[in-house]
């Protein structure tokens, strides 16, 4: 029993007991109704039993026949008592059930739960991380105001606690105890002010849904977290997702200006017809000026846009709203063929994605007319379904496909539910007055249906004809002779009433006819519906007043029986229409008008969609689906005129860093001085002016960005992901290879050019942002590299503020002394490492991580180096490439992976510019190149090193390996172990980790191997084989401890190898990176295994 009960548990509602009914009578006895009774007494008897049995197996097996019965909805309260004695067991399989079960029903027995306080309490400080968010859950599942003090300090605590998922329980408990004390409103807001600074994707989404439910008003509070929730939203589970993303629409309509005013304007530009060319030109250049799309709205557009392909129908919804409200007109299409998808899956979710295209079919035809043929009606569909696919049909037909839908109508006319063939008929009226071309041959059609067997379907196209007809009654009178014949068969009112109405307003154009009509009508008057008793008295009026000669004692025998009805509206009608018409001594002003009153021209009836009125809700949400406000829905606010500051979304730069001064070398506190030499400044403004500019790296990067006009989509996505640390490090890259040749200056300098110019492409955010993007648990610490290209980062931004100011007369010492580089470029016969001696024990002395003292990168365990193939000698034209893991921390950014790649000449010709060319990269995934190499002598060989940010994944990086005249496709793919960095801890630390990384975040496997394959020196090859781990001292000779934690994310891997009696041993692997540890199971096992 893992999280799957927890997470059912959240959602377990309240059905009862209908089926324990339904079970209970197949064990009813013949002896009467009691059985009933016995049976279930008798049963639960034997729960209770189980429960205060001393033994823990009939214990864990009632709480899973107890939870069974509750996820199958039915009624376990009654064993509350015997279920809360077992919420202090010391076996966590019982204790995580019972949590279940109390989560269920605690609201119901309040005090008993209150007698159990204390135990929650103690739990609260459990070193299992299931056990202390469940009972968090259960605390704040008792709705008493008495313990809203203890909830509130829970909650506090759980809000700081090292797991996230604890965090995000509490994220929960916020609701919870909101609703039940809102004084408690401005605490709680505390609270998530700290939850939503908060790295872990886990937390996201359940916080933001905290956020919605208590202060959704506290816009305020998102501002700093704009831009890492963008970041983190591909990475959130689902449900996250759709809060995050309707929380952030409605951020974007209050932080940024319209995109829509650009279009707006150049429409309207369109209209002043008589401008001349010059004039127009002029106004649409200084709309196209006026409007500048802000970077973070542009990263919220393009950071939702890999959802469209999400599996979870109610993720695309929400980025289909979003696109549909804050997104520019032109960019708004791309969501069609997600939402049209989405129409294969369950009735319901059709139901709601339907009536969302029927609202955006209104108003943008366009969008979806290519995929016209997918909103036919099938003939499984319900009727809901169908109805609704008349509208977006009807919404998106026009002269060029209406030919196609009218014979795709008549199909559906047929159709044995009559409710569709009724809507359909209404459709084909709608598609008549819309598009004048096919008026007349829609008429003609539903004359025809007139003659159709079903009742229903002539009542229905006599009401459509009624209005057509109405918009060019002169040109029709033989239809509406037909009509009138069509009395004596019709019993449906509302067409009775429509011939009756279409006869009394064409009264004139049908002189024989009307009189006949009334005398019939005038005949069954008492039997008729009431609203065709309405239409008669109308019909007998406008009669009077045309052609009383015939039909005067006619009306005044219908106004006779009107005087006595029953129905107050027609006694009242009737009293109305007689003083009108029949003038007296009594009569008023009004008699000398009655001509004009009954026989005024109508207007013609305007035939609108159902769904026109409904835009002005946020798409998406319950309001929009009942067409009415709902509780709790929040509007979306218009556009401002002017965009509040960008800047308070700017987060501030840690300047710890600048502190740290190298082991043994004197902190210089000199801000006069530059980073670089002077020389090295000479040499920069002499090669380009704009190489100076990028000394900054990314971190000026915001400023640079302020002047974009737009964010181009079709960026490449290794230039869009680039951090500072990489930046900043690729800067110093360059610096080093300048000191080697004055050759290579002027070709770096270019380099520096381009790399300054990506940068000045791709949004501000990546820059502010980056130290946010990639991290998804808490447990990360910084590590050696990390640090350093962070101190290297703060100076360079401090250089970059008093370089106008400053001029440099003496020679700095730079953060790191260079020289204790190898040489990049001097050939070498063999592969060594990139890094000296002198530089790693820098290195190892470099430590700025305040979070814990525990994660320490430690010197990996020696093993022989394993080389793999990257360009076979043969393929790269005498040129072989082979690339190895050094196990060391990557000098090009923290995140990355150090990989060495030596290249050999192995041809008797000189190869010249060995370079990376492209790079097709997974998203998210980054690689930092080596120097282009400006020649290989024969038979010659040289070892470069290249930084690679794998995203702790084992996804292949892409890329070309160039020369002068050739291109090579190879590809570098690291096995899991190379992910790692080794990590050093005491034995007692690695048991705290370890107490806080079970339940879903641990995996394990059971080992088979002789016995001489499980010694101490064995075990440990093996695993440093495998895998790039440190090893952790252990007081038990049969258990052997591996502890490293991921390049990437920082997140901890902790390796226990347990023997057992005889050949077998336990392989356990604990880590919140749960893929990269069932990975490194698989790869560990066979190994271990093997003699």
């Amino acid at each position: 029993m893992s999280s799957n009960s927890f997470a059912y548990s959240e959602q377990s509602g309240g059905g009862e007991a209908t089926e324990l009914g339904q079970e209970a009578t197949s064990t009813i006895s013949p002896s009467g109704a009691f059985g009933l009774f016995s049976s279930d007494l008798k049963k639960n008897e034997d729960l209770k039993q189980m429960l205060e049995s001393n033994k823990d197996s009939a214990k864990l097996d009632a709480m899973k026949r107890i939870v069974g019965m509750i996820a199958k909805g039915k009624n376990a309260s009654e064993l509350f008592p015997a279920v809360v004695k077992n919420v202090a067991s010391k076996n966590i399989e019982i204790k995580k059930l019972v949590y279940v079960y109390l989560v269920r029903y605690a609201e119901e027995q309040q005090d008993l739960a209150l007698l159990s306080i204390s135990t929650f309490q103690r739990a609260l400080k459990d070193p299992n991380q299931l056990i202390r968010a469940s009972a968090l859950r259960v605390l704040s599942s008792i709705r008493v105001p008495i313990i809203v003090p203890i909830m509130m300090l829970a909650i506090k605590e759980a809000s700081a606690d090292l797991s996230p998922y604890v965090r995000k329980n509490a994220a929960h408990a916020i609701q919870k105890l909101y609703s039940l004390d809102p004084e408690q409103k401005e605490m709680l807001i505390e609270v998530i002010e700290k939850l939503l600074k908060d790295k872990s994707t886990l937390v996201a989404g359940s916080v933001v849904m905290a956020f919605e439910e208590v202060c959704p008003d506290r816009i305020d509070l998102i501002h700093k977290n704009y831009r890492k929730l963008c970041n983190l939203l591909v990475d959130v589970e689902e449900w996250g997702q759709v809060v995050i993303i309707h929380m952030l629409t409605r951020y974007a309509r209050t932080q940024f200006v319209s995109p829509w005013k650009e279009e707006d304007g150049l429409e309207d530009d369109e209209k002043n017809f008589y401008d001349s060319d010059d004039d127009q030109k002029e106004k649409t250049d200084k709309r196209k000026k006026s409007y500048t799309m802000d970077p973070d709205h542009r990263l919220l557009i393009r950071n939702t846009k890999p959802l469209l392909q999400s599996r979870n129908a109610a993720v695309v919804m929400a980025v289909a709203q979003l696109y549909w409200h804050i997104s520019p007109k032109s960019e708004v299409g791309i969501i069609s063929k997600s939402l049209v998808r989405l129409l294969r899956s369950n009735r319901e979710v059709q139901y709601i994605v339907l009536q969302n295209i029927a609202t955006m079919s209104i108003q943008r035809k366009g969008m979806f007319e290519p995929y016209l043929k997918s909103f036919y009606v099938r003939s499984t569909d319900p009727t809901m379904i169908k109805t609704l696919k008349l509208e977006i049909l009807t919404n998106l037909a026009n002269e060029a496909n209406i030919s196609t839908l009218l014979r795709e109508f008549q199909t559906y006319v047929k159709s044995q539910d009559k409710e569709f063939a009724a809507a359909t008929i209404q459709t084909i009226g709608r598609c008549a007055t819309n598009i004048s071309e096919v008026t007349d041959t829609c008429l003609n059609g539903l004359v025809c249906l007139l003659s159709n067997r079903d009742e229903i379907v002539v009542a229905e196209s006599v009401v459509v004809i009624k209005k057509l007809l109405q918009m060019q009654p002169a040109q029709h009178g033989e239809i509406i002779k037909h009509m009138a014949k069509l009395l004596d068969s019709i019993t449906v009112p509302v067409a009775r009433a429509s011939i009756l109405w279409l006869i009394g307003e064409n009264c004139e154009r049908v002189p024989k006819i009307a009189p006949d009509v009334l005398r019939k009508m005038a005949k069954g008057f008492t039997s008729e519906d009431d609203l065709v008793k309405l239409q008669i008295l109308n019909l007998g009026a406008k009669l009077y007043l045309t052609n009383s000669k015939q039909t005067k004692l006619l009306t005044q025998y219908i106004l006779n029986l009107g005087k006595y009805d029953q129905n107050y509206d027609i006694r009242d009608r009737t009293r109305f229409i007689r003083q009108l018409i029949v003038p007296n001594e009594k009569s008023g002003a009004l008699s000398k008008y009655a001509k004009k009153i009954f026989l005024a021209q109508k207007p013609a009836p305007l035939l609108e969609s159902p769904f026109k009125d409904r835009d002005h809700f946020q798409l998406g949400t319950l309001s929009h689906t009942l067409n009415t406000k709902a509780t709790g829905y929040l509007e979306l606010s218009n556009w401002p005129e002017v965009a509040p500051d960008p800047s308070v979304r700017n987060v501030e730069v840690i300047e710890l860093a600048k502190e740290w001064t190298p082991a043994g070398k004197a902190k210089k506190e000199n801000p006069a001085k530059k980073f670089y030499s002077e020389s090295e400044e000479e040499e920069d403004s002499s090669d380009s002016s704009s190489d100076s500019d990028s000394e900054s790296g990314s971190a000026s990067g915001e400023q640079e960005e302020e002047g974009d006009s737009s964010d181009d989509s079709s960026e490449d996505s290794s230039s869009e992901h680039k951090s500072d640390s990489e930046s900043a490090s690729e800067v110093g890259n360059k610096r080093t290879a300048k000191r080697n040749s004055k050759s290579k200056r002027k070709r770096d300098s270019e380099d520096g050019e381009n790399e300054n110019e990506k940068s000045k492409t791709s949004d501000s955010s990546n820059a502010d942002s980056s130290s946010i993007e990639d991290s998804s648990s808490d447990s990360e610490s910084e590590s050696e590299s990390e640090s350093e290209s962070e101190s290297r980062k703060v100076t360079k931004e401090k250089e970059n503020k008093t370089k106008q100011n400053i001029n440099p007369l003496t020679k700095d010492v730079s953060l790191l002394d260079l020289d204790d580089f190898n040489p990049v470029s001097t050939p070498v016969a063999l592969p060594t490492p990139a890094l000296s001696p002198s530089l790693i024990a820098d290195l190892e002395g470099l430590n700025l991580s305040t979070t814990s003292s525990v994660i320490t990168v430690s010197t990996p365990v020696f093993v022989p180096v394993k080389t793999h193939v990257l360009l076979h000698r043969m393929s790269g034209k005498g040129l072989a490439a082979h690339y190895f893991f050094p196990r060391q921390p990557c000098i090009f950014g923290d995140k990355m992976v150090s990989v060495q790649i030596t290249l050999n000449n192995t041809t008797d010709r000189k190869i010249e510019n060995i370079h990376v060319g492209g790079k097709r990269l997974p998203v998210g995934m980054q690689m930092h190149v080596f120097n282009t190499i400006e020649s290989l002598e024969p038979e010659g060989s040289i070892t470069v090193s290249m930084g690679i940010d794998f995203c702790d994944s084992t996804q292949t990086a892409s890329f070309q390996l160039c020369t002068k005249d050739d291109c090579f496709n190879v590809n570098i793919q690291p096995p899991v172990g190379e992910l790692l960095l080794p990590v050093a801890m005491s034995e007692k630390d690695f048991k705290k980790e370890q107490g806080m990384l079970t339940g879903m975040n641990e995996t394990s496997t059971v080992i088979i191997a002789a016995p001489q394959n499980f010694t101490p020196s064995v075990i440990l090859q093996k695993v440093v084989n495998v895998a790039n781990v440190g090893v952790v001292p252990s007081g038990q000779d049969h258990i052997h401890r591996f502890a490293a934690k991921t390049v990437h994310s920082g997140s901890l891997m902790l390796v226990t190898v347990e023997l057992k009696e005889g050949s077998t041993a336990q392989l356990i692997i604990n880590t919140e990176k749960t893929v990269i540890g069932s990975v490194l199971l698989r790869e560990l096992k066979p190994v271990l295994s093997q003699g």
